[in-house]
């Protein structure tokens, strides 16, 4: 039974109304046990949990698990062209936006411009379009950064695992893909038109990337679309899902909220920092040996806060657009409207392609690494290189 099956039979209505009823009573018993369940986490999620000392247990869980490091990655984004419309995404098809896929060689340009910063992982991002975003042309990219970049993960468009294949031999190591909400009704709204409709085929991508080979698996849900609890508790079951069933592979699970771009999409709910504080904490002590991951969407004064109870994996210097760090693609920008392409404007030149969306945390890389530091944590720029497999 793949997820999907196991998703279906969660008693997700009753966890959600523990995570909103639970007394101090149970929250405290919860905040106790070694070996909390959902039901537990629930009641970590509720208003009466804690916070402090749920903070705490955080703190010393993680250091416990992780020690004082904090990995930094940054995001290279290869494309802008979607054929999905998602109505709370810049890369939305519809959306009049300038867009361009990157070559090969403007992908090198670009990496080599993070690993002048110290980056040694990198994501690789891209609207999901077959005829921009080809499985060949991907694994083109990776085979370029291998020798360079010794940690690439890709966060893409889902495959099929014999389609995944290919991308891991060409040297990608880890596999991104959010759900973005785990409301069927919430999904179904927010995505109108394209393949990215299909929940049980998104909701079951980890399992085909584990079966491809990744060795990291990385999953999300975004955050101010469905009711917060509720999402936290379906991240969670997932995760703990994909953690007995997908167990050769490494997994993090990412909280993004939503931020600002093109399409002027508006938050459908509340998740605000209190609320994120808490659900961090509180997948930490549900999955004490999990990867949590913390992106430039936020502040860097919340950013620089968060770092100590339950955060890994920081994202830093980022750029959503193609392009971004070193102005790679101008010559090939396009605009298109509602999925056409129109006719640009004389000093088109002079413009960059639409990003995602607009980052939070403006400071550079060496900036982020310098607080970390600061913080008295260990900024890690590589963990990985694959001659620990060479025999």
């Amino acid at each position: 039974m793949s997820f999907v099956g196991h998703f279906n039979q969660l008693p997700i209505d009753a966890l959600e109304c523990r995570a909103r009823d639970a007394s101090a009573a149970e929250a405290s018993a919860a905040l106790a046990k070694r070996d909390p369940g959902l039901a537990d986490l629930a009641a970590l999620l509720s208003p009466a949990a804690p916070l402090e000392p749920l903070a705490r247990r955080a703190h010393q869980l993680t250091q416990q698990r992780f020690g004082k490091v904090i990995r930094l990655f940054a995001p290279l984004y290869l494309s802008n062209e979607c054929v999905n419309n998602c109505q709370y995404c810049g890369f939305s098809r519809d959306n009049p936006i300038l867009r361009v896929t990157l070559s090969v060689d403007e992908v090198v340009r670009e990496a080599k411009a993070l690993a002048g910063q110290g980056f040694r992982n990198i994501l690789l991002v891209a609207g999901e379009h077959p005829k921009f975003v080809s499985s060949g042309y991907l694994a083109d990219c990776v085979a370029a950064l291998r020798d360079s970049v010794p940690s690439i993960s890709l966060e893409i468009g889902p495959m099929e695992t014999e389609e995944y294949k290919p991308l891991v031999e060409a040297g990608s190591e880890g596999l991104v893909v959010y759900q973005e909400t785990y409301d069927r009704d919430i999904y179904a709204d927010m995505h109108t038109s394209g393949p990215k409709r299909n929940f049980d085929w998104r909701i079951e991508t980890p399992e085909r990337a584990h079966a491809a080979g990744f060795r990291r698996l990385g999953i999300g849900a975004l955050f101010r679309l469905g009711d917060w609890r509720r999402e936290t508790l379906c991240l969670a079951a997932h995760a703990q899902y994909l953690l007995r069933h997908c167990w050769k592979s490494q997994l993090t699970l990412s909280l993004p909220r939503l931020r600002p771009c093109a399409g002027e999409f508006e938050p459908l709910t509340d998740f605000d920092d209190r609320a994120l504080v808490q659900a961090i904490c509180a997948l930490r002590l549900f999955l004490p040996d999990v990867g949590i991951v913390l992106s430039t969407r936020e502040p860097a004064g919340l950013r620089d806060r968060l770092i100590p109870l339950g955060v890994t994996m920081m994202s830093a210097g980022s750029h959503t657009e193609p392009g971004g760090y070193t102005g790679a693609g101008q010559d090939n920008l396009h605009y298109t409207k509602r999925g056409r392409i129109q006719e640009l404007a004389e000093d088109a030149s002079e413009w960059a392609a639409t990003g995602q969306f607009d980052i939070a945390d403006e400071r550079e890389p060496s900036a982020v690494a310098a607080t970390v530091t600061r913080l008295g944590y260990e900024p890690v720029w590589k963990d990985w290189d694959a001659a620990i497999l060479t025999n």
